[in-house]
C-alpha cells in the first residue's frame, strides 16, 4: 500500500506540473466574447489560434463561436487544396464532432463539440503545412 502511495505521488506531480506549463492566459484584453474572437482572428496561424482558444475557452456554449474563427484560420492553412473525396472526407470527421454529444445535455457539451471540430481542422492544417506547397 506505501509502495503504491510513493508511486502514485511523482505520478500525481508530473501531471499538474505539465498541465500548469501548458496553461496560458488569455490574451484577449478582456473575456468579453468580441474580445476573444478580435484576438483569435488576428492569430498568425492555426496552432496559435488554437493556443488562444485554449486559453480564452468558457467551457459552454459560447466556446461555439470561438470555435468556428479557429476553424475558418485552420481551413485557410488547406481547404482550397483538397479534391473532392478528401473535402467529403474533412466533412464527415466534422458531423462525427457534431454528433458525438447527441445524447447529452448541458452546454459543456456545445464546448466539447467546438473544440472537436476545431482540432479536426488543426489537425489538417497541420498536415498540408507539414506536406509543403508542392500539395497546395
Amino acid at each position: 500500500m506505501l509502495l503504491r502511495s510513493c508511486l502514485a505521488m511523482p505520478a500525481l506531480l508530473l501531471m499538474l506540473t505539465t498541465a500548469h506549463a501548458a496553461t496560458e492566459e488569455c490574451p484577449a484584453k478582456s473575456t468579453q466574447m468580441d474580445d476573444i474572437i478580435v484576438e483569435l482572428q488576428k492569430a498568425p496561424s492555426c496552432n496559435r489560434a488554437m493556443k488562444i482558444f485554449e486559453a480564452c475557452e468558457y467551457g459552454a456554449s459560447g466556446d461555439v463561436q470561438f470555435g468556428a474563427v479557429v476553424e475558418k484560420r485552420c481551413e485557410g492553412d488547406f481547404l482550397s487544396s483538397l479534391g473532392a473525396s478528401q473535402k467529403k472526407a474533412y466533412a464527415g470527421q466534422l458531423k462525427r464532432c457534431d454528433h458525438k454529444y447527441d445524447n447529452e445535455s448541458g452546454t459543456m457539451y456545445r464546448s466539447f463539440t467546438a473544440f472537436c471540430r476545431a482540432i479536426v481542422a488543426q489537425r489538417y492544417s497541420q498536415k498540408a503545412l507539414k506536406a509543403g506547397p508542392k500539395s497546395r
